[in-house]
């Protein structure tokens, strides 16, 4: 009897698709929080002169960098779920054939 979980799901090819649209959606919102956080501020002085500076918002960022973040994670699990569904596959070894020999439990070598 073989108590082990399987492995080797095809349909682990769909939750990698799923994660995929996921991270795309992620990237796809993470630029403009970005992009709202960056403020431009534009001030014109009595002389004449006109001072411009950038204001960085941090927590509009920080969420752009978060969902980045989340992106990147997806797609690394995507990855392991499309392997997960393509490669592994378990083959058992017969005891005769195992070159290390098959460990029984037995700590001492008594039987």
């Amino acid at each position: 009897m073989n108590s082990q979980p399987k492995l080797h799901r095809p349909w682990r090819a769909w939750i990698a698709l799923a994660e995929v649209i996921l991270a795309g959606v992620a990237i796809w919102l993470a630029f403009p929080l970005w992009h709202a956080g960056v403020r431009t501020l534009t001030v014109n002085l009595s002389d004449g002169v006109v001072l411009t500076s950038t204001r960085y918002i941090s927590s509009w960022m920080s969420a752009a960098i978060g969902l980045g973040l989340l992106s990147a994670l997806l797609l690394v699990d995507a990855v392991r779920e499309l392997l997960l569904a393509i490669r592994t596959k378990h083959r058992s070894k017969p005891r005769n054939e195992d070159p290390e020999g098959f460990f029984e439990g037995r700590l001492n070598g008594a039987s």
